[in-house]
Order: C-alpha cells, then sequence, then structure tokens
C-alpha cells in the first residue's frame, strides 16, 4: 500500500524535474563568451546559438547587451556588460575595472539572429498577447538556431489557434533537420499553409546540386514540397487574375466617367467635342480648390470635403460646358469638321488658362483618411480603398444619369431630340434649350469623373487629354447615345486594355484595342446598342 504511493509520488517528481530541466539556470563560462570578441563569424554565431540554447537569465542579459549595444570586451577575450554602476562581468556578474574594453559588434546577419531570439524568448511569456507578437515576428525571419525554443514553446502552448502557428514555425526551422520523418512533417506543414511566403523555404527541397543530384534526399519529402509548390503557383495566378479583372475594373470606371456624358452630348447634338478631356480638368481642379478652402477654414472637417467637392466639380464644369455651347458651338451644328477643329481651338485655350491660374506644375489633391489604404482580398492582392470608392462613384452616376435620362422632363426631350429633332421640336420641344441643358448636364458627369481622378493621381492641365480618345472609343463601341453600350463600352475597353498589356505592355496594347475597335466598327458600324425609333435623316 505504502509502495504504491510512493511510486506515482516519485514518477510525478520525476515529470517535473524532467520538464524543467530545459529551464534551469546554465552557468555561463568565459570560453562560452569569448568568440564574442573576436572576428571569426561562424565562432560568433556558434556563442549566441549556445547562448540562445540555454535561454537561462545570464543568457538572455547577454543577448539583450548585444542587442542594444551594450556589451564590451577586453584584449584577453573578458566580456562585460555596460550599466549604470559600471562594466559588470558577464560570468561573474561582479562590477569590474576593464579600461580597455572594446564595444563587441555585429554584422546585419549577426544581429538578425539576436533580434530574433530575443521574439523567440517572448514565446515562454505568460502573456498571450505578446506569444502572438513573438510567433509573429518569427514567422517573417524563420530561423533555424530559434528551433530550440520553439520546440519548448510547441509543447507548452495550450491556445489552438497560436499551437497551429507554431507548429507551421517549427516546420519552417524543421526542413533540414537530420531526421527525415522531421523533414517530412515540416514540409507537410508549410505546404499546407498556402503561404506564398514559403516559396523560398519549399523551392530548396526539389532543387539540385550542381553534380545532378536533389538537395532532399528522400523522394517522400521532395513529393510534398512538389505539391506545394504546385499549390502556390495556382494561387499566384489566381491572385494574377483578380489583379488583371479589378485593374480593369478601376481603368473601366474612370473611362466610363470621362464617356459618360460624351456619349449624351454626341449622341444629341452630333458634335465630336475634342474639349471634353478638359471638362475632367476642371474637376479635378475645383475638388483641389474646394480642398484647400476646407483645409484652411475647417481643418476639422478635411476629411469630409469630398462631399462639398463633388457638387463643386459638377457646378465647375456645367457652367463652363453651358458657356461653351451658348457662346461657340450652337453656331457650328450641323458642321462637324468646323466643330472639331473649333473645339481643338478651345481645349488648347482652357489648358493654358489653367496653367496661368494654378501653375504648370501639377497639384496635389490628398486623400481624405478613410480612402487611404486598402482591404486585402488574396495574399498577394490588396484593393486600394480610393479605387474602390471611384468605382462605386462611377456606378452611382450612372445610375444618377439613368434617372435624369429615363424618369424626368429633361430625359424626356433628351431622348426626343437624339431620335428625332424636327419630330421633337415640331410638337413643341425647345430643342436650342434642349442642347444647352444636355450639354450642361454632360460636361457636369465629365466634370464628377475629374473629381474621382484627383483621388488616384496628381491633377495637371494636361488631366484631360489622357481620357478623351478612349472615351470617344468607348461611346463608339457602346453606341452613339446609348448608356447601356457607354457602361459596357468604358468596362469592356478596361479589362481588354488590362489584359493584354502584362504581355504586350502599355503602348502596344492600346494599339491592339484600337484594332479591335475598328475591325468591330466595320461589322457593327451602329455600335453594341443601336439607337430605337424613327429619325428624321433615315
Amino acid at each position: 500500500m505504502k509502495g504504491s504511493v510512493v511510486l506515482p509520488f516519485f514518477r510525478a517528481m520525476l515529470a517535473v524535474c524532467i520538464a524543467l530541466t530545459p529551464f534551469v539556470a546554465h552557468a555561463l563560462t568565459a570560453d562560452e563568451l569569448a568568440p564574442l570578441a573576436g572576428d571569426d563569424y561562424q565562432a560568433k554565431s556558434a556563442a549566441i546559438d549556445k547562448l540562445i540554447a540555454n535561454a537561462d537569465a545570464p543568457s538572455v542579459a547577454v543577448l539583450n547587451a548585444l542587442a542594444d549595444g551594450s556589451l564590451v570586451a577586453t584584449d584577453n577575450g573578458r566580456v562585460y556588460v555596460q550599466t549604470d554602476e559600471g562594466n559588470k562581468d558577464a560570468v561573474t556578474g561582479k562590477i569590474a575595472e576593464a579600461p580597455d574594453a572594446q564595444a563587441i559588434t555585429l554584422n546585419n546577419q549577426l544581429r538578425t539572429k539576436v533580434a530574433g531570439a530575443l521574439s523567440g524568448l517572448q514565446l515562454a511569456s505568460q502573456d498571450l498577447g505578446k506569444r502572438r507578437e513573438a510567433v509573429a515576428a518569427l514567422l517573417k525571419n524563420p530561423d533555424a538556431s530559434m528551433k530550440p525554443l520553439i520546440d519548448r514553446a510547441r509543447a507548452a502552448e495550450t491556445d489552438p489557434e497560436l499551437k497551429k502557428r507554431l507548429d507551421t514555425l517549427w516546420a519552417m526551422t524543421a526542413l533540414h533537420d537530420p531526421n527525415v520523418d522531421k523533414r517530412l512533417e515540416a514540409a507537410q506543414l508549410v505546404a499546407a499553409r498556402h503561404d506564398l511566403d514559403m516559396y523560398e523555404l519549399l523551392r530548396p527541397i526539389v532543387a539540385k546540386k550542381s553534380d545532378g543530384s536533389f538537395n532532399e534526399p528522400d523522394e517522400r519529402v521532395r513529393a510534398v514540397a512538389k505539391a506545394g509548390i504546385e499549390a502556390l503557383d495556382s494561387i499566384q495566378r489566381r491572385s494574377e487574375i483578380a489583379g488583371t479583372l479589378f485593374a480593369g475594373l478601376s481603368l473601366g470606371s474612370v473611362l466610363l466617367l470621362a464617356a459618360l456624358g460624351l456619349a449624351i452630348t454626341y449622341g444629341l447634338i452630333g458634335v465630336i467635342n475634342m474639349a471634353h478631356g478638359e471638362f475632367l480638368m476642371i474637376g479635378a481642379y475645383a475638388t483641389y480648390v474646394v480642398q484647400n478652402l476646407v483645409q484652411h477654414y475647417a481643418p476639422a472637417a478635411f476629411n469630409w470635403y469630398p462631399l462639398f467637392a463633388v457638387p463643386a466639380s459638377f457646378v465647375a464644369a456645367a457652367l463652363v460646358g453651358i458657356v461653351l455651347e451658348r457662346l461657340v458651338l450652337k453656331h457650328l451644328y450641323g458642321r462637324p469638321l468646323e466643330t472639331l477643329l473649333t473645339t481643338f481651338g478651345i481645349s488648347l485655350i482652357l489648358i493654358q488658362a489653367t496653367r496661368t491660374i494654378f501653375g504648370a506644375q501639377n497639384v496635389q489633391v490628398t486623400n481624405p483618411s478613410w480612402m487611404s489604404g486598402g482591404v486585402a482580398v488574396m495574399q498577394n492582392l490588396i484593393l486600394p480603398y480610393n479605387r474602390l470608392t471611384i468605382l462605386a462613384f462611377s456606378l452611382a452616376v450612372v445610375l444618377i444619369a439613368w434617372g435624369v435620362l429615363t424618369r424626368t422632363r429633361l430625359g424626356l426631350f433628351v431622348r426626343a431630340v437624339t431620335q428625332n429633332r424636327r419630330m421633337a421640336a415640331c410638337v413643341g420641344v425647345k430643342t436650342a434649350r434642349v442642347d444647352s441643358y444636355a450639354f450642361a448636364f454632360g460636361a457636369g458627369i465629365a466634370g464628377l469623373g475629374g473629381c474621382a481622378l484627383s483621388q488616384i493621381g496628381n491633377v495637371g492641365p494636361d488631366l484631360g487629354q489622357s481620357y478623351i480618345i478612349d472615351s470617344f472609343m468607348a461611346v463608339v463601341l457602346g453606341g452613339v447615345g446609348q448608356l447601356a453600350g457607354t457602361v459596357i463600352g468604358g468596362f469592356g475597353l478596361g479589362l481588354v486594355n488590362k489584359a493584354i498589356e502584362p504581355f504586350w505592355g502599355a503602348v502596344l496594347a492600346k494599339i491592339a484595342v484600337l484594332v479591335l475597335i475598328v475591325l468591330f466598327i466595320q461589322k457593327r458600324p451602329q455600335g453594341m446598342f443601336a439607337l430605337k425609333g424613327r429619325s428624321a435623316e433615315a
């Protein structure tokens, strides 16, 4: 009976002793620390590895001194820690005279190793948050010398989520373990992580040496690593496809805002307005002015200045548009060549006027805080908030334009005049006034496009010149005067452009898109969506 009580007690005490063995203080010796004072990189690295493996209070004190530059050594190789009280012997812990002590220097690799070791020591912290931070730091810079610390933390960790991350961290340090079973387990854990950062850990396993043999002798480990690399390649391809689609939609949203107003005016009055791009520029500069006014008079409301800039950019561009239509364009209806040349000249005048007022240099419009940064949807794909906002904004503008054209009296008149101007005039529609209002509305929409463009780049006098040709292509492709066609044309051009760019470059991609549009128009001159209804010219 007595033996049955003593034996379990003895076993329990033995288990406690075994568990505490790694944490029993190790007496540092001068010989262990002496290599730190020398210039031999390998000897220094081995000495640091020894300190990491000890992981006791004296060793941690030396590592901390190495990290903050307070570890010094004398000519005879004796190592001291500089303190406010004086030089403390790293072995005995006593203050000693060391007048000839010089600072111990480390290269970048050894500094990284020491920093990683100090992070690794946090793996044994009682604070879950500190352990998480330590694991996150070590996952970014895994080091095989951390394996003893990671082994201990892995065996003692109780948090399930952190235990999984420790398993991955252990695997990253055990890929070159002498034990093939551990290498296989490590490769399986690394491959299962599906992290693109794991490429550089898996590739050496399947690589060959100069003599043709594999770095990894075991075929099972190589097979796991190869499967992991193939899975990562698949993730990479999906990310690239998703990134291309988003880039295409982002470009398409900008083209849509630029082309929407052009589609309305071109479809209504048939004017090839080469100054339409300058309405974008006017909207962008209106946003810049509003930003400066808010920043000067109401800095606390700076994050919400786009709410004031949107109507301001619409009104500024619309006013310039209605003045242009009333003073110049109304006298040139039905004369396309003169209209083309005149609007090109007006474009140059507006650009030069902007240079005179704001200067020739680009001006910067700052994103509000809620449009800064981005959201990570995949491992290597971050969608910027400003691009997402512009995409949503362009769709909102399309809905507003659709509502105006289909649910208002002005929209009814615009559609009537677009389909049959003479018949609309015969039933009492004042076509000249409709032309002015529609032109102002189209210019205002372009101003909204300039407001959006100001959030993704610098604003300059030549801003509109970059989008006018693409805007015309979107309008012609979709069908003159057709809102749905302009939407599809704008997004279609953006997607095709971004899909071709990785293969041929930006310039050849634009040329290819132009050739495709010419071929399409040859087969379908009216575009994707033709106007419906009787036309006076039919």
